[in-house]
């Protein structure tokens, strides 16, 4: 069978794979070497650099985020101190406005306490005087009333009226 059936199978005497025939061997590491060589000095001349230029502007890029971070953060917590001092402060303020508005309340409360009750006094004095006035009043008639009491009672008795005179000496007693 000289003739092969299919694409990988090879006619009789010859190796499958060349690269394994030792007599390429040298030629292959030639090729090799100066591939590699070729590469290197591509890669060490060309890409690398670029590649070390593109790190080093992110680690830069990254190390400058970093400061403006920082900086932003003492910022922000050097802003956040002064709100806090300005809060204190106001909270401070409004307490002493609430404790001097307090206290001219409470005065203005204790002048208005005092002038009522001076009014009222002056009302109970007066009511005091009218009680004083009507009750001396009505004492002065207690004895006419008496008197007129007395002669309905002992009229009504006997059946005829007592004499003034009688009635004068009795309301006296």
């Amino acid at each position: 069978m000289a003739a092969t059936n299919a694409t990988t199978e090879a006619a009789a005497g010859q190796s499958k794979f060349p690269p394994f025939q030792s007599e390429y061997y040298p030629s292959q590491l030639v090729w090799l070497v100066l591939t590699f060589v070729l590469l290197y000095a591509l890669m060490a001349r060309l890409a690398l650099p670029r590649i070390g230029a593109i790190l080093a502007e992110r680690s830069k890029r990254i190390a400058d985020d970093i400061a403006a971070a920082q900086r932003l953060k003492e910022r922000s917590d050097a802003a956040h101190a002064a709100y806090e001092k300005a809060l204190g402060d106001a909270r401070a303020r409004a307490q002493g406005i609430a404790n001097a508005t307090r206290e001219q309340q409470a005065a203005a409360a204790e002048e208005t306490n005092k002038r009522l009750e001076a009014k009222l006094h002056e009302r109970l004095a007066a009511a005091e005087q009218s009680i004083a006035a009507t009750r001396a009043a009505a004492m002065g008639n207690v004895g006419t009333i008496a008197a007129e009491g007395a002669a309905a009672i002992v009229e009504r008795l006997i059946g005829k009226a007592p004499a003034a005179a009688a009635l004068g000496k009795a309301g006296k007693s």
